[in-house]
């Protein structure tokens, strides 16, 4: 078998073949340097920031009539936004709301799903996951009265880095009431195989919930199809809202019944909210579970980040994602792994198994090197205690940049 072709040369064809390299423009870049951090903060396009400046320019000349007012009033931004965002994730649109925060909508989505009762007491989660969410599951359980150390009970991994989906289908037991997964696991980048989970856990009656923050905008969903009962993500990510932009929740519509236990005004029917009546009346969908007035001015970019999303097409952007990702693994492995460098991809190979980004560990002075990409104009991330995150967005990254930041990786880590 041939070597791999590693030659910048290559790299610059594959850009020049890239079907969405024109989606590259549309994006403020940082200048002079490579930006391999969209799975932490994407940048902003001007399609995004053309949004934002307009609602600017409605709360200028509206006032407080914005919010029955013109082409998009803001009492009915959260729907809008959710319908938009829903086209991407698989899901009907009245089942998706523009809401909050992750870690708010997780309280209170988990608050109307987990129901101790009998013997089914326990949360199932992983060891894995990122701590907001467990946090916000240790406090749910302290708030039934139950004991974390006892009814959390969280997945192992074989090897720090992935889960097995045959481990968390063994610890779905008749205790436990609620799984709580995330889509792709934040440090190694695994993709979890979603639509078998949900399956089994609807064949034991337990609710499943799922945090999509690190999949959301990269790869396709099908949260409808595969049954999933709710879901969160955040909207900064691979949505490219902004930095503390809101998030977003999903119900299924065979729970669109269900009570919302941490309740507020905007998630009453919209008929009646100004009625202000002492009772609640909930929205007929996933609205029910909004709890205060979204963020009118944070919502604005998602209006033109939403739109270049669904002009590239979900589908063409996890294929670039693969290809982008692949490629850089493809350059790890031909230059970095060997003795003089000791590199370590922890992401899975398959492309059915990874998300968006990869993790590549560094077994010496990760957090140095990870200073010092930055400091040649590198922008990856570090996660403890030794691995190194690089995310080439597939809406502005390219292969060339790629070939660049692996050849600074080399350098800074030749033995």
């Amino acid at each position: 078998m041939a070597p791999p072709d590693t030659s910048e040369a290559r790299a610059l064809a594959l850009d020049a073949a890239d079907p969405l390299r024109g989606f590259r423009s549309r994006f403020h870049l940082l200048p002079g340097s490579i930006y391999m951090d969209g799975n932490s903060l994407g940048l902003l396009s001007r399609e995004a920031e053309a949004a934002l400046l307009k609602t600017l320019d409605e709360w200028r000349t509206c006032g407080v009539s914005g919010w029955f007012t013109g082409e998009s009033p803001w009492f009915h931004r959260a729907e809008r936004v959710g319908a938009l965002m829903a086209s991407l994730m698989g899901a009907e649109p009245e089942a998706v709301i523009h809401s909050a925060t992750v870690t708010v909508n997780i309280h209170a989505l988990v608050s109307s799903f987990y129901q101790p009762a009998g013997a089914r007491v326990k949360i199932l989660a992983d060891s894995l996951n990122f701590p907001t969410d467990l946090y916000a599951l240790q406090g749910q359980l302290k708030l039934r009265g139950r004991d974390p150390g006892r009814d959390l009970v969280l997945v192992p991994s074989p090897d720090d880095r992935t889960l097995d989906e045959r481990t968390i289908v063994d610890l779905m037991t008749e205790e436990t009431a609620l799984l709580f997964l995330p889509s792709v696991l934040y440090r190694s980048g695994q993709l979890l195989d979603v639509a078998y989970l949900a399956a089994a856990a609807r064949e034991r009656d337990i609710f499943f919930g799922l945090d999509c923050s690190h999949s959301a905008g990269v790869l396709p969903h099908r949260l409808d199809d595969w049954g999933v009962d709710f879901a969160v993500w955040c909207s900064y990510k691979y949505l490219n809202g902004g930095p503390g932009a809101s998030a977003f929740l999903y119900v299924n519509r065979r729970h669109w019944d269900r009570e919302p236990l941490l309740c507020g005004w905007f998630g009453n029917d919209k008929e009646t909210q100004f009625e202000m009546d002492l009772e609640f009346r909930p929205q007929a969908t996933a609205g029910r579970w909004q709890i205060s007035s979204p963020g009118i001015l944070g919502s604005s970019t998602l209006l033109g980040s939403l739109g270049v999303i669904a002009e590239a097409g979900i589908e063409r952007i996890r294929e670039r994602s693969l290809a982008l990702t692949g490629y850089l693994m493809e350059l790890i492995d031909a230059e970095l792994t060997g003795p003089d460098h000791g590199l370590v991809i922890g992401t899975p190979r398959e492309a059915e198994r990874r998300g968006g980004h990869v993790a590549v560990e560094v077994p010496s002075g990760a957090a140095q090197v990870c200073e010092a990409l930055i400091e040649r104009g590198i922008v990856p991330d570090f996660r403890p205690p030794d691995v190194i995150r690089f995310c080439p967005s597939p809406l502005y990254g390219t292969f060339h940049e790629v070939w660049r930041t692996v050849q600074i990786l080399k350098e800074l880590t030749r033995g």
